[in-house]
C-alpha cells in the first residue's frame, strides 16, 4: 500500500473546464543521497522574482558590450548633427617671395565647409533613429534572454519531476523486493521471483540515475546562462492572450527600427550630393621694396567653393545602403512569418496540452483502482509477480505523465508569452 500512499503526496491536479490549477512546483535542490558523486547546486530563493534573474542575467550577457555601443554610436552621431559646420574647418597660411629679395607674399585663410540644404537635419534624423535602434536592440536582447531563462527554469521542474518520480519507484520496488524476498525465505513464492523483483529494482536504480544525471544538465545550463546559483521560488505566468502578433513585439521593433535607421542614412547621403559648399575667408600681405620705394598693400578676401559632377561617385554610397536596406526589409518578411508560426504552434501546444492533462488524471485514477486491485490479488496468490511488476509500471507511467502535464501546461503558458514578446 505504500504506492498507493505515495499517489496520495502527489502535487493535486484539479481540472475545472479549461482552467488548471496546481500546487506551485518546489524544486528541491539538498539531496542527501546522490547515486553519483557530481553535484550542481541550484539554490531556490523566495524572494527573487523571474523579472530581477533576467536583469541579473543581462548585466553579464555577452551582447551588453555591443549594446553599450550602439549607445556611444547613437550619442557620437548627435554631436556630429548638432554641429554647426558639415566638417572640421582648415586654417591655410601661403609665403611666396620673389628671387630678387624685393617682393614678398603672405596669404592666411580659414576655410568653412557648409551644411547643404537639408543635410543637417537629414544627419539628426540619423542620429534620433540610432538612438531608437539602440534602445529596441536592448528590448530585443532582453526578449531573446527571458526565452532561454523560461527554457531552463521549466527543463529543470521537468527533470526535477522524473528524478522525485523515479526515487518514488525505486523505493517502492525495494520495498516490493523485501516482502518479496521474505515470501520466498517461507516458500511461500519461488526463487524466480526474488531474480525478478532483484531485476526490477536494478532497472529502477538505472532510471534514477539517468534522472539524476539529467536533472545535473538541467542546473547546469541554467547556471550558465544567469551566472547565478539561485532560482526564482515562483516563476508561473499568467497567460496574455493576443490574437495576432502585434507590431509592437520586441523583435519586430527592433528590426524596424534598423530599417529607419538605413532609410535615414540614405537620405543623409543623397543630401551629401556632390560634396560640400566651402568659404573660405583670409588676409593677403603684398610687400614690395627696392632701392628708392617701398609699397605695401593689406587686403581682406572671402571665396566660396561649389562642387557639382559628384552624382556618380556618389551613386556607389547609395547602392551599398539600399543592398542593407533591401537586406532588412526581407529579413522583416521572414521574421513576420516566424513569429507567426511560432505563436499558432504556442497557441496549440496549450489547447493540446490542456486536454492531454485531463486524459492524464483519468488515466492516473483507473491506473491507481486497478493497482490497488492487483496488490490484493497478489497478496493472496491470486496474479504473479510478473502480472503485479506490470501493472504496478503502467500506474507509476500513469503518474509520472499526470504530473508533467501539469507542469508542461505552465511551461506552454510561458512559452506563449514569449512567442508574442512578453517579457516578465
Amino acid at each position: 500500500m505504500f504506492f498507493l500512499n505515495f499517489l496520495k503526496r502527489l502535487i493535486p491536479v484539479v481540472v475545472l473546464g479549461h482552467v488548471v490549477f496546481f500546487a506551485a512546483i518546489s524544486l528541491s535542490f539538498a539531496e542527501s543521497s546522490l547515486i553519483v558523486e557530481h553535484h550542481d547546486s541550484i539554490e531556490s530563493d523566495a524572494g527573487l522574482s523571474l523579472a530581477k534573474v533576467i536583469a541579473l542575467t543581462l548585466e553579464k550577457y555577452p551582447d551588453v558590450s555591443w549594446l553599450n555601443s550602439l549607445e556611444e554610436e547613437a550619442v557620437a552621431l548627435a554631436q556630429r548633427g548638432k554641429s554647426w559646420t558639415a566638417g572640421a574647418s582648415q586654417a591655410g597660411l601661403r609665403f611666396q617671395e620673389a628671387t630678387s629679395g624685393t617682393l614678398h607674399y603672405i596669404d592666411a585663410y580659414v576655410q568653412v565647409p557648409l551644411w547643404n540644404i537639408g543635410q543637417r537635419d537629414a544627419e539628426q534624423s540619423v542620429a534620433r533613429q540610432a538612438e531608437n535602434n539602440a534602445m529596441s536592440q536592448a528590448e530585443a536582447v532582453k526578449l531573446r534572454v527571458a526565452g532561454l531563462i523560461r527554457g531552463a527554469l521549466w527543463d529543470m521542474a521537468l527533470a526535477d519531476i522524473t528524478y522525485e518520480q523515479a526515487k518514488a519507484e525505486l523505493t517502492v520496488t525495494e520495498q516490493l523486493l523485501a516482502k518479496v524476498k521474505r515470501r520466498v525465505e517461507l516458500g511461500d513464492l519461488p526463487r524466480a521471483d526474488l531474480l525478478l523483483a532483484q531485476s526490477e529494482s536494478l532497472q529502477k536504480r538505472s532510471v534514477v540515475t539517468l534522472a539524476e544525471a539529467e536533472l545535473m544538465h538541467a542546473r547546469k545550463r541554467y547556471a550558465s546562462i544567469t551566472q547565478i546559483t539561485k532560482m526564482p521560488g515562483d516563476y508561473q505566468e499568467k497567460l496574455v492572450d493576443i490574437v495576432k502578433i502585434q507590431q509592437s513585439h520586441p523583435a519586430l521593433v527592433a528590426i524596424n527600427s534598423q530599417i529607419e535607421r538605413k532609410q535615414a542614412e540614405l537620405n543623409a547621403i543623397k543630401q551629401v550630393g556632390s560634396g560640400q559648399t566651402n568659404v573660405a575667408v583670409g588676409i593677403n600681405s603684398d610687400r614690395f621694396t627696392n632701392d628708392t620705394r617701398s609699397n605695401m598693400t593689406e587686403s581682406f578676401n572671402i571665396g566660396v567653393t561649389v562642387p557639382f559632377g559628384g552624382s556618380g561617385y556618389l551613386a556607389p554610397n547609395i547602392a551599398a545602403v539600399n543592398v542593407d536596406l533591401n537586406k532588412l526589409l526581407a529579413e522583416r518578411e521572414q521574421l513576420n512569418r516566424t513569429l507567426e508560426q511560432a505563436h499558432h504552434e504556442a497557441e496549440h501546444n496549450l489547447e493540446v496540452n490542456r486536454v492531454e492533462l485531463g486524459i492524464a488524471n483519468e488515466l492516473r485514477q483507473v491506473a491507481e483502482q486497478h493497482l490497488k486491485m492487483t496488490q490484493s490479488s497478489f497478496s493472496v496468490g491470486e496474479i504473479d509477480l510478473m502480472d503485479l511488476l506490470r501493472i504496478q509500471s503502467r500506474t507509476q507511467q500513469a503518474v509520472l505523465n499526470a504530473r508533467q502535464r501539469a507542469v508542461m501546461l505552465q511551461r506552454d503558458i510561458a512559452f506563449y508569452n514569449q512567442a508574442v514578446g512578453v517579457t516578465p
